[in-house]
């Protein structure tokens, strides 16, 4: 499956623990210093879905699956004026798959559709957990929505989390996944090993997305460099029904 990115708008203010070593922060802290990473502020991508080569065709092809918004949130709040447009797009292209992933479950609601109903088929929600906290704050809420495609996205994982009481038959995937960069916090491989096995017990496919640039293993600290993190966890062959790429 061809996969692609739009950002329709970028910047987010942090929120919880997960977010203290923003990827975000840290990629425009390095190739632009002159923006402020917290001012969320629409970009020119912002009409991607709809945009068209010169022989008239989209640009993005249909079956594509579409990562979005992920240098920011789509359902911060300073983005509620432009949501309404952004859906608007993901309709009209019924032909594109949306994958999204948010720590704003609970904003869900805001600027929703009024023809949603029980979901877009063509639009996958993410709710991103890092610890116990937050998993027992999102998840419940995340279980209630009307949403037809449903992963959770345990990263960056800071400890060991208990998602048994939110593993249903709702949740198409769980994903996992240490922190990136320098001032990356440790993941420990049994962290992941526990939520597989959760998942195993479910008949929830389960992925080892990356492993973070601290990996705890076997009483033993790696640190991995960037380029390799996403290899590694495919190395350790855990993947559970897993059957795209990652």
């Amino acid at each position: 499956m061809k996969t692609a990115n739009w950002n329709p708008w970028h910047g987010c203010k942090k929120l919880s623990e997960g977010c203290r070593y923003c990827y975000v922060y840290r990629q425009d802290g390095r190739y632009n210093p002159e923006i402020d990473s917290s001012e969320v502020r629409r970009t020119s991508s912002f009409d991607l879905p709809l945009k068209r080569k010169r022989d008239k065709s989209f640009k993005l092809e249909p079956g594509t699956l579409v990562f979005t918004c992920f240098t920011s949130d789509f359902f911060v709040d300073d983005a509620d004026e432009w949501r309404k447009d952004a859906w608007r797009m993901i309709k009209e292209r019924n032909d594109l798959i949306f994958y999204i992933f948010t720590k704003r479950i609970d904003r869900f609601n805001i600027s929703l559709p009024d023809d949603w109903g029980t979901g877009y088929e063509n639009v996958i929600i993410g709710c991103t957990i890092e610890n116990q906290k937050r998993a027992d704050y999102r998840l419940p809420i995340f279980k209630e929505l009307p949403i037809k495609h449903k992963t959770i996205i345990c990263a960056p994982l800071l400890e060991s989390i208990n998602l048994r009481p939110y593993l249903d038959k709702t949740i198409e995937e769980v994903a996992a996944s240490g922190e990136s960069g320098n001032d990356a916090r440790v993941c420990n491989y049994d962290w992941i090993l526990d939520i597989r096995e959760q998942c195993i017990e479910a008949d929830i496919p389960f992925c080892f997305h990356q492993t973070g640039a601290k990996f705890l293993k076997n009483g033993k600290l790696y640190r991995i460099n960037r380029r390799f993190q996403i290899m590694q966890a495919k190395k350790a062959g855990i993947d559970f029904k897993i059957t795209h790429n990652g």
